[in-house]
């Protein structure tokens, strides 16, 4: 039997489709791959996204209420750090409102992305869209780029208030534009994040509750995580110490005493093991990669950040003296340096929430590949 033929329903010959094509599509479509990416296509996914964002007046409530979110904060704290007469307000204004801006950012941003794919496979968008010449990669990017477009209106409306932190003083250009920059690449993360849950589950509500949950993670839970592995790195080991002992007393009363060095078991913890569950915060890495200030007169929040994750990478020392307060002093600057030292924690954390970010988007082009070969219960296609 010749199988280059078949009958079609009125009893002519048909072509049979070319092995690799699938019989339902066009042969034209089916031409690109998966992840074959063109400007075009990115863009007319994004201008749709875009569109349908832009004609809802719940977007123009949105905007509204976080501007006035991020304004009253922001005149709140300026007011109780400059009446209270704080030394460098600021700088330390400037670092709590970049803090409350990537809070409130990674509290939005989910609610962009994470009802992308399912929303619209309920809507029955998805199926139309899907049959047309856009690759999945397309459609991916696209709604990932609308997403954090729609983010980075949330970031522009938001700039005033930090440009007003900066201007009162104290806080260097080159820390605001890391900080801009940043900011940016953490609600971009989030949103691909979002946009991985809402392709791999089919309810709105699921997809949105586990990106919030990852967002929080890395945010919150990962420092909560370093914090519970403490006993986990804490020994009892022999320990180099210097401590002052009671020699004799005189009759007046005074007491002279020597440094007497010692070899004694104590408990250490070596946080210079787990130091890296910190890195990925989102927090961590904006307060460790924004420049440091010149003037070291005070500690601002991004600075206090800094420097704390780097003692941690320190771990415990080798010696402790408690005897010698000069020798003390010049240890505890001579730890100083070497904290300062150390390499910056901000670039292991930014490369594993970027590949975080490009995991989920890989899910997302998967699970958008058409024809696909399992769906979930009570999913609608068309």
């Amino acid at each position: 039997m010749n199988s280059e033929v078949m009958t079609g329903p009125a009893g002519g010959a048909a072509d049979v489709p070319p092995a690799g094509e699938h019989p339902f599509r066009p042969a034209s479509a089916t031409g690109p791959g998966t992840w074959s990416l063109s400007w075009h296509g990115v863009r007319t996914v994004a201008v749709l996204e875009l569109r349908q964002r832009v004609r809802s007046t719940r977007w123009a409530i949105s905007l509204a209420v976080w501007a006035l979110s991020i304004g009253g904060l922001t005149t709140l704290i300026r007011v109780t750090l400059f009446n209270d007469g704080t030394s460098g307000a600021g700088r330390e204004m400037f670092a709590v409102i970049v803090f409350l801006v990537l809070f409130l950012g990674m509290l939005v941003s989910p609610a962009l992305s994470a009802t992308s794919v399912n929303g619209d496979r309920t809507a029955g968008i998805l199926a139309t869209m899907q049959s047309t010449l856009l690759t999945p990669a397309e459609l991916a990017v696209g709604k990932l780029l609308a997403a954090w477009t729609s983010a980075l209106a949330l970031l522009g409306t938001a700039l005033p208030f930090v440009l007003w932190a900066y201007l009162e003083g104290g806080t260097p250009v080159g820390r605001l534009l890391v900080t801009l920059l940043l900011l940016a690449l953490t609600l971009l993360v989030v949103c691909a994040i979002g946009l991985g849950f809402s392709a791999l589950t089919a309810r709105t509500s699921s997809s949105a509750v586990l990106t919030y949950l990852t967002v929080t993670f890395l945010s919150l839970g990962l420092p909560l995580l370093f914090a519970l592995t403490l006993p986990l790195v804490t020994s009892t080991e022999q320990v180099t110490t210097r401590q002052p002992v009671e020699v004799s007393q005189s009759a007046d009363g005074v007491t002279s005493t020597r440094c007497e060095t010692r070899t004694e078991e104590s408990e250490r913890t070596h946080t210079e093991r787990t130091w890296w569950l910190l890195a990925p915060s989102p927090y961590v890495v904006v307060a460790d990669a924004a420049p440091k200030p010149s003037r070291n007169s005070y500690s601002d929040p991004l600075t206090e950040i800094r420097s704390g994750v780097r003692e941690v990478r320190l771990g415990p020392e080798k010696i402790e003296d408690w005897c010698d307060d000069d020798l003390s002093e010049a240890q505890s600057i001579d730890r100083q340096d070497r904290r300062a030292d150390l390499p910056s924690t901000w670039p292991y954390g930014l490369a594993t929430d970027l590949l975080i970010g490009i995991g989920f988007m890989v899910l997302t082009v998967r699970r958008l590949r058409a024809p696909t070969d399992r769906l979930p219960r009570g999913t609608r296609i068309a």
